[in-house]
């Protein structure tokens, strides 16, 4: 059977029509964990330190209760580092690396997002680092500003 030129163009239009109404992603409902936040530390090799952390949500990238964000890091007399953080409602994963690869200081964090008792956003994050010092585990506290 030949199909008539009007109705395999109608076809494809409806077809497209629906695959991009499909994959069209939901604008971003969830909590915007975007900001500064001043943060307590314990490194299983360097002890305890304070770091200042920005999270900047990519916009694009976030949809529904779920948000990628820039991930910045800065530890006084240590240095910075940067990565990226992804959030799923009050679930928070972050990837991380020292601006200087020879410390082999990179690692990933799962956190738990929540409030403080006079109602700032907080993080609790746990941390592993494959290769720095032969292999490392902290724990971390944030508030935003």
């Amino acid at each position: 059977m030949r199909m008539r030129p009007v109705a395999l163009a109608a076809l494809i239009i409806a077809t497209a029509s629906t695959a991009t109404a499909q994959t069209a992603p939901a604008p971003f409902t969830g909590r915007d964990l975007s900001g500064t936040y001043a943060c307590t530390g314990v490194d299983g090799h360097e002890g305890a330190y304070t770091s200042t952390v920005t999270l900047e949500m990519d916009r694009a990238q976030s949809h529904g209760k779920r948000a990628g964000y820039h991930f910045k890091m800065e530890v006084p007399n240590y240095g910075t580092y940067r990565g990226v953080a992804t959030a799923d409602g009050d679930a928070l994963a972050i990837t991380f690396a020292h601006e200087d690869p020879a410390t082999q200081d990179y690692g990933t964090g799962i956190a738990t997002v929540g409030l403080t008792k006079d109602g700032k956003v907080r993080f609790d994050k746990f941390y592993y680092e494959e290769a720095y010092k032969g292999g490392n585990t902290g724990t971390e506290s944030c508030v935003r500003n």
